[in-house]
């Protein structure tokens, strides 16, 4: 029962038998004390109101102890967890078996509490795959400017690539951190997702011709089968796909060891403790 509707039934209750103990009272006197030849404030008759100054006593104690355990001390019990609730740590949720109006209250902060646990959560994570995601560009930038110092004699068409995939890599770079920047302020925009049609023989020999060169550095070399023609498109967010085969070819290059099976290259995950788990290369790094 609703408190709106309850609380007014016991003030209800409660002043019905006030009104019932005067009305005894009253009839008691007249009965026993007729006729009245004084006022009710007579000492005689004052006696006896004690036994009506009892039941009202009586009645008040009864509502504060429900205004007390019903009311106030769910109220404080809640204020308290307030100001103790942990996204990192969470608490166990509040339990009150309650279908008034405080119990929705509990309910309504128990789901709250979840919304922020959740919220940090997703926050940590998105933390974390952009910390990954920068690592891919980074290596790649340090690679590229150390190849560039180291070999100064490269001819100036190479040169040129390099400083042009710097530049994609510090573009790219700058891509992520606004994504983050718009996630911390909850502007993250939908249009910024949008896929749009793309070649696909376009989009995978760019992708292919930008990781070439820095597996390169890494002493691995890159090769690159499809079976996609120049009549076959995708639609697709092309910069999330290439922040996807970044991620591949970073996880690939650290956590595989590759192997030669009958001349297929065979990749094995050492992330699960080399317990056979092989998947073959779309795209095939080799060594």
């Amino acid at each position: 029962m609703k408190l709106k509707i309850k609380l007014p039934l016991l003030f209800l209750l409660m002043l019905l038998i006030l009104m019932f103990s005067i009305g005894l009272y009253l009839k008691f006197v007249f009965a026993v004390y007729s006729p009245i030849r004084t006022t009710l404030l007579d000492s005689r008759y004052i006696a006896l109101l004690l036994p009506i100054f009892a039941i009202a006593g009586c009645i008040f104690f009864i509502l504060i102890i429900y205004i007390h355990f019903r009311i106030e001390k769910p109220i404080r019990r809640l204020n308290t967890r307030l100001g103790e609730v942990n996204v990192v740590h969470p608490l166990p949720p509040l339990a009150l078996k309650r279908k008034d109006e405080i119990g929705e209250l509990y309910k309504h902060f128990n789901k709250m509490e979840h919304r922020l646990q959740l919220a940090h959560r997703e926050q940590t994570d998105m933390i974390a795959a952009i910390a990954h995601d920068l690592k891919t560009p980074l290596t790649s930038i340090n690679g590229f400017t150390e190849l560039l110092a180291t070999h100064k004699d490269l001819p100036e068409t190479e040169k040129q690539e390099y400083y042009e995939l710097i530049q994609r890599k510090s573009a790219y770079m700058v891509e992520l951190l606004n994504d983050f920047s718009s996630f911390t302020k909850e502007k993250l925009e939908l249009e910024s997702m949008i896929a749009k049609p793309v070649k696909a023989t376009e989009l995978f020999e760019d992708i292919a011709f930008e990781y070439e060169y820095e597996l390169a550095g890494l002493d691995i070399e890159l090769t690159c089968r499809h079976s996609f023609t120049d009549s076959i498109g995708l639609t697709v967010n092309e910069p999330m796909i290439r922040r996807v085969f970044g991620n591949l070819f970073s996880n690939a290059v650290r956590y595989s060891i590759i192997e030669h099976h009958g001349g297929e290259i065979v990749a094995y995950s050492s992330e699960y403790g080399g317990l056979g788990i092989r998947f073959s290369l779309p795209l095939a790094v080799q060594r």
